[in-house]
């Protein structure tokens, strides 16, 4: 039976994961998001879990995330740990018969992403992946014009992700910018041309911002160019360096016109004085995309009701994974790659 039969019942999540998304993504739960309740928070490091759950009034907290997984009161659990971690919680989590939401990447190889896909269809639980630009406003405006054919044939697009600072460039694991930065632009790119598969991607990248930890796998700057089935050229760009702000933007032009997205100004003001004019900019991620991080969760919550996705699917994570991977082997062998 799902909860769709008791429409006024609320849904209990469970949180794994207690870092900088996981915090935001409770504090969503707790509190923006009517009809659901944080019902335990888990994290493997002592004290964690507390920090996090105290503040919010939630009184369950777990070290052992299998405890939480077996906690009867939880409905669905929203994964936020690291990403190494995500493909064994998702399958752990279907095979105790709860719904998944998980942060972006769902799995770091291709049998990873099977085999989370295959544990949720054989639980018969729904699975959502965090890609929250599909959430975002003004990216579903431009998706909307996309779908009523406004723009025509995708011929060119673009996404671009700039994050404002490398505060710790050694943290930085080997091939996050692919891996976990792109992998949102690669999920945008597929959404605005969802009726053809990408073939090709040819990847260029290297350390620009702090070069001396290039040895160490540090890739903190990249473009990559990806061809479409239906003859599209798509290109997306990372930098961990927009000293300007968080800057994420996307573009589709067409055979009858085109569609930009994406703003870094915080509101539509303008300062003018003696230096010139100026806007303020977003720093962060949680800022830049506060109410489409809000609106997945939404959207997860009703997905639990129903029992059925309402939102990225393992299969989409699936797709984006499978152009970052193609960009690794690019980089590796300084060439364009078939998918």
């Amino acid at each position: 039976m799902t909860l769709s039969s008791h429409p006024s019942s609320p849904v209990r999540l469970g949180l794994i994961g207690s870092g900088w998304i996981g915090s935001f993504h409770a504090e969503s739960i707790a509190r923006r998001i009517p009809g659901a309740t944080l019902e335990a928070v888990a994290d493997p490091q002592p004290g964690a879990a507390e920090r996090v759950a105290a503040p919010l009034g939630v009184d369950k907290t777990y070290l052992d995330t299998d405890e939480l997984l077996a906690d009867s009161r939880v409905d669905g659990v929203v994964i936020a740990s690291p990403a190494f971690t995500h493909t064994d919680l998702v399958v752990a989590a279907a095979r105790a018969g709860k719904a998944v939401f998980v942060e972006k990447p769902m799995a770091l190889t291709l049998d990873d992403a099977d085999r989370a896909i295959s544990a949720a269809s054989a639980a018969g639980v729904p699975l959502q992946v965090g890609f929250n630009r599909r959430f975002d406003p003004d990216f579903l405006a431009a998706k909307k014009l996309v779908d009523e054919e406004r723009v025509g044939t995708p011929q060119l697009m673009r996404s671009l992700t700039r994050d404002p600072g490398l505060a710790d460039p050694g943290a930085v694991k080997p091939w996050t910018v692919f891996l976990e930065t792109l992998i949102h632009d690669f999920d945008t790119l597929n959404w605005f041309n969802d009726e053809s598969e990408p073939v090709e991607v040819y990847a260029v990248a290297d350390a620009l911002v702090a070069p001396d930890f290039k040895d160490q796998g540090l890739l903190d700057t990249s473009s990559v160019t990806i061809r479409y089935d239906n003859g599209a050229i798509a290109t997306a760009e990372a930098s961990f360096s927009a000293t300007y702000g968080y800057d994420v933007r996307g573009e589709v032009f067409g055979s009858r016109g085109m569609v930009t997205v994406g703003d870094v100004r915080t509101t539509s003001a303008r300062y003018f004085g003696p230096d010139g004019n100026s806007a303020e900019t977003t720093r962060v991620n949680v800022e830049l995309f506060r109410q489409a991080y809000t609106d997945e969760l939404a959207a997860f919550v009703e997905a639990v009701r129903a029992g059925a996705p309402d939102g990225p699917t393992g299969e989409d994570a699936r797709r984006a994974l499978s152009i970052a991977l193609a960009c690794i082997d690019s980089y590796r062998q300084n060439r364009p790659v078939q998918l």
